[in-house]
């Protein structure tokens, strides 16, 4: 993408042990554009936010990060001024409010807090943009739950908290993590719905990771598919939804209930994710994949083209037809 918000190009991520490395993503690429909502999908365990992390310098010194490009809007981020970036360019919204918010502190005050950081805001007018981004993110009554706290919401409004927060500097680039987890069904709606206005208002890039399918199916452009810390396939949604190719996004597509009429027509996906801290197959889907073949074991995997609006990491693809 010649004109993207977020590129990032051969991201790969070992974890050091004290039983040794574990080797958590391999070879990513993938770009997001201004204005557009990427969906990115797979099991528990695949990498995903571990890959969000690393784009935000969440991790530790355990994290070996190695890339050949990661930049927001041409800035290296993994350069000395990134730091600077991250927060004020790029927020993220985190899996549990609850743990993410400070319990004994108002939450008007914990917006204030991220204004007065990444604003500049004057301090006389920190309660007033407080507020205001309160109301942008449809807090009922919004002056008087400046002086709520955390416990005193719902889990629904505590996550609205959170967006007031990650959007409190007007970043370009929204970075949602599980953002529905633990929320009822009406209310992950909402929140989505949200999510979703906001990037077709400001036209800011988002990238929502979650484990369901169908919900990055309703609310982003395109997906992008992981497994084992390997990004398998990359789509725009309505082409994905119509003809998946790669082994395991089909199976995810069995294993969702919003594809099957009954519940006998789910199939839950066969195996279980390989031990990352082990010796690893080029492919870490073989020992799980219906079209396993010997050079699946032998060659590398083909790289995505990032030029391709559709690309898909196999050697056998199945054929693109109705998922």
């Amino acid at each position: 993408m010649k004109n993207a918000l977020l590129t990032v190009e051969g991201l790969s991520l070992d974890f050091k042990t004290r039983h040794g490395l574990v080797k958590v993503l391999e070879d990513i690429s993938f770009a997001v554009e201004k204005g557009e909502m990427v969906g990115i999908v797979g099991e528990s365990g695949s990498g995903k936010s571990v890959l969000s992390y690393a784009m935000m310098g969440l991790l530790g010194d355990a994290a070996d990060i190695r890339t050949h490009r990661m930049e927001y809007a041409g800035v290296d981020l993994t350069g000395s001024g990134a730091k600077a970036l991250r927060g004020r360019e790029l927020s993220m919204i985190f899996q549990s409010p609850r743990t993410a918010l400070n319990p004994i502190r108002k939450i008007g005050h914990q917006i204030g807090d991220v204004l007065a950081r990444h604003g500049p805001v004057p301090r006389g007018q920190l309660k007033k943009r407080a507020i205001e981004a309160l109301a942008r993110v449809r807090i009922p009554d919004p002056e008087r739950r400046y002086h709520a706290y955390p416990f005193e919401l719902s889990g629904g409004m505590c996550q609205r908290v959170m967006i007031a927060m990650a959007l409190a500097s007007s970043p370009g680039l929204l970075i949602a993590d599980e953002p529905t987890t633990g929320l009822d069904v009406t209310t992950q709606a909402i929140v989505v719905d949200l999510i979703r206005a906001l990037v077709d208002e400001t036209r800011m890039g988002a990238i929502l990771i979650t484990h369901d399918l169908a919900l990055a199916g309703e609310y982003c452009d395109r997906i992008l598919v992981m497994h084992a810390g390997h990004l398998v396939e990359v789509a725009p949604t309505a082409e994905l939804f119509s003809s998946a190719r790669h082994p395991y996004t089909r199976r995810l597509f069995s294993a969702t209930p919003q594809s099957a009429a009954t519940l006998d027509d789910l199939a839950a996906i066969p195996g279980n994710l390989p031990d990352l801290s082990g010796p690893l197959l080029p492919c870490r889907f073989a020992g799980r994949c219906p079209h396993h073949q010997g050079d699946c074991d032998a060659l590398p995997l083909p790289p995505l083209d990032p030029a391709a609006p559709h690309g898909v990491r196999c050697h056998h693809p199945e054929n693109a037809h109705a998922a």
